[in-house]
């Protein structure tokens, strides 16, 4: 499942997206492992039930913020890090500062 293209990304819909703490607890992790590494949704430590951790993936995933994919029984997600700063570049260190 992927979100927009970067060039048609929704400015409004990237910067709401991280304004939720749980949302933007999952993008600062996100942002701190520079490899972007794929990571399974249920490697956060959340605490919400898993549908309202689906409903937070799936606003950062239209968002474009991130990649999600279904393995069938686990999803895996990755941060749009290239996507996110050739079209909005310097949020993502903004998450990154103490």
């Amino acid at each position: 499942m992927v979100g927009p293209q970067a060039d048609a990304f929704d400015p409004g819909a990237a910067f709401r997206a991280p304004a939720d703490e749980h949302r933007r607890s999952v993008m600062t992790e996100l942002a701190a492992d520079h490899s972007d590494n794929e990571r399974g949704c249920n490697s956060f430590d959340l605490p919400i039930s898993k549908q309202t951790q689906a409903h937070h993936f799936r606003v950062l995933r239209e968002a474009g913020l991130m990649d999600e994919t279904d393995y069938g029984n686990r999803r895996g997600i990755r941060l749009r890090r290239a996507d996110i700063e050739k079209r909005f570049p310097g949020p993502l260190a903004l998450l990154e500062a103490p």
